[in-house]
């Protein structure tokens, strides 16, 4: 149910936004990817990252959020277009916010 709102607001957020081309440059790979806006909602905080489908990204892909190479949360991807994708917050570090300009890498399973 959450992530049938999630999906509705991202599309909203896509459309709401006025998104600066040269912030959505599509990545050669899925390493990283900066985050461009963040709208919070009364259901969920989206952010909207400056990569999709196009670098590589999958919906339900969780990212790490990191500033400075601190992690401050982690994400999951909701919506994508080409060049743009929207993700919900997962995990959020107390004390931190997500802001435009932070880093997101994808999160790898250690073995």
């Amino acid at each position: 149910m959450i992530l049938r709102i999630a999906t509705v607001l991202a599309a909203l957020f896509f459309t709401s936004v006025n998104c600066k081309a040269e912030k959505l440059q599509a990545f050669r790979s899925i390493s990283g990817a900066l985050v461009v806006a963040v709208e919070p909602t009364r259901v969920a905080d989206v952010v909207l990252l400056g990569a999709g489908f196009e670098a590589g990204l999958r919906q339900g892909m969780v990212f790490s959020i990191t500033r400075s190479g601190v992690k401050i949360a982690e994400v999951i991807l909701v919506e994508l277009r080409p060049r743009a994708s929207a993700a919900i917050i997962i995990k959020l570090i107390p004390g931190q916010t997500i802001r435009s300009g932070d880093t997101a890498n994808v999160k790898t399973l250690k073995v």
